[in-house]
């Protein structure tokens, strides 16, 4: 069975997600409830560095993070997205909207 593994760490203006793993409709359940809990009052960032495979569930949690942090005045960071993150990413047509970083020392 595939596994999501989710790390949480929070800075003085943001919380991060280190993901590891795929993120699909059987493993995206809890990092859905942690982003769009936290989008309401902080920025967040997403490292997706060790993410194996993305499917449109998570491309689609990915995206409504986005729109929900523009709704609430934060930003919605990506972080490093691996080879097969960026290819799902492209393949939704959308990806130069989303603000790509590389280290957290990037964040407004």
């Amino acid at each position: 069975m595939e596994q999501l593994l989710i790390k949480e760490k929070s800075g003085s203006n943001y919380v991060m997600y280190e993901l590891t793993g795929s993120l699909n409709s059987y493993t995206a359940s809890e990092f859905r409830e942690k982003v769009f809990e936290n989008i309401k009052s902080t920025a967040v960032l997403v490292d997706l560095s060790q993410i194996v495979s993305i499917d449109s569930t998570g491309v689609g949690i990915i995206m409504a993070a986005f729109n929900d942090g523009e709704e609430y005045g934060h930003k919605f960071y990506l972080m490093n997205p691996s080879p097969s993150a960026r290819t799902a990413l492209e393949e939704t047509g959308f990806i130069s909207i989303f603000e790509f970083i590389h280290s957290v020392t990037e964040i407004d």
